[in-house]
């Protein structure tokens, strides 16, 4: 049996002082109260980058361009109902002061402090790879 598969992309955005913001689900959403980094689904019509550029003024109130968004990883991983397929990006560059207009939670984090917000099955396996690149 095949599932849908679901296009979905993140961004770990990242601070001067080398601290990655993360997300914390809200209540009434899949997975509540579990921590991921921004992003949103891929809308029809739309490039991964695109939809990172809506998704963060969405939910975060903050501006980047496609240039400022550096392919990073990707996941890919099989829920019960449907399978997520995930470019990460890595950005540096943004305008605006995120703010959670979503009803989520936000958090700062360290490298080393990623391991102590518990995540998606889909967003573990990229802390290694964030902690190898910062």
């Amino acid at each position: 049996m095949s599932k849908k598969v679901i296009l979905v992309s993140a961004v770990a955005l990242i601070d001067v002082d080398g601290r990655v913001l993360l997300a914390q689900r809200p209540e009434g959403k899949s997975m509540a109260g579990l921590w991921e980094f921004p992003g949103g689904k891929v809308e029809p019509g739309e490039t991964p980058e695109e939809a990172l550029i809506r998704e963060l003024q969405e939910e975060l109130g903050i501006d980047t361009w496609a240039s400022c968004l550096a392919p990073l990883t990707f996941a890919s991983h099989s829920y019960d109902d449907f399978h997520l397929l995930m470019p990460v990006f890595a950005c540096r560059k943004w305008q605006g002061i995120p703010q959670a207009r979503e009803g989520q939670t936000l958090a700062w984090a360290h490298k080393h402090e990623l391991r102590d917000y518990p995540m998606p099955p889909a967003d573990i396996p990229l802390i290694p790879i964030l902690r190898d690149w910062l």
